[in-house]
């Protein structure tokens, strides 16, 4: 069986990055090695509860994976929210965007009633999208 172990984000700091998701949003360490001879450090977080799925925190690369110009690029595209999204899921979307707004997240919206759920979104520090969701059931002919 094949199955999703860990997805990856692009940070700009990995001890900033390290910060919020463990500080602000509660996260925990999976992961945190640092192999000199290769100048690379392989920094794995997860939600606490959640072992078998972590997010690597992976500084934008330069030479020679990239050359300087490309690495500034990819550094800009990430800041502004090209570098993908994360998706979460709550069991109460409005209870865990209080709990996050008092502990500094800001969020890009609030929680809003969508055709699947209650929905909201916010950035970590690098720019990353991060949606936030409370997924209500549905008969698969709703909207229909």
């Amino acid at each position: 069986m094949i199955k999703i172990s860990n997805a990856q984000f692009w940070v700009h700091d990995q001890d900033e990055a390290l910060v919020f998701y463990t500080r602000t949003l509660g996260w925990e360490v999976r992961a945190d090695v640092t192999m000199a001879e290769w100048n690379f450090r392989w920094l794995c977080v997860s939600p606490q509860g959640q072992d078998d799925v972590g997010l690597v925190l992976m500084p934008v690369p330069g030479p020679p994976m990239l050359d300087v110009e490309t690495s500034a690029r990819l550094a800009e595209l990430v800041a502004k929210g090209a570098g993908g999204t994360l998706f979460l899921e709550t069991d109460d979307c409005r209870a865990a965007y209080d709990e996050l707004s008092a502990r500094g997240v800001v969020f890009n919206d609030p929680p809003t009633e969508q055709p699947y759920g209650i929905d909201t979104s916010f950035r970590d520090p690098s720019g990353n999208n991060i949606r936030l969701t409370q997924v209500l059931e549905f008969s698969m002919d709703r909207g229909a």
